[in-house]
């Protein structure tokens, strides 16, 4: 399975960042306190990569998945993909919603995904 990064789907470049002072945090988080959302982008190569995605729902991060290339190979494999994954999706109480013909985004109790009411 490969984890895309967001340049990959953006399109933008890298930049290098040179010289830059690093603050450490602490891991604690106070009352109030908002945290960063941690959102993975993946992609689905064949029907065992649904496995790391499951993974990644139930350590409770929002998931976007790319499914072009198992769809263009296999559609029954994309088929039972996207079943397993509902079913840990449902299992967590989150939400798994199509973003368009190439890609998924899965969500976990704390998010749900708002579509447009037509």
């Amino acid at each position: 399975m490969r984890t895309l990064a967001l340049k990959d789907i953006l399109g933008k470049k890298e930049e290098k960042i040179e010289d830059v002072d690093l603050l450490e945090l602490s891991e604690e988080v106070s009352e109030g306190e908002v945290r960063a959302v941690p959102i993975e982008v993946k992609e689905l190569e064949e029907y065992k990569d649904a496995e790391e995605v499951q993974k990644s729902i139930r350590e409770g991060r929002i998931v976007f998945v790319k499914i072009k290339r198992i769809k263009e190979k296999d559609m029954s494999d994309l088929k039972r993909a996207i079943e397993r994954i509902r079913k840990t999706c449902t299992a967590v109480s989150g939400d798994i919603a199509g973003i368009d013909e190439n890609y998924i985004v899965v969500a976990p109790s704390y998010a749900k995904v708002v579509r447009d009411e037509e």
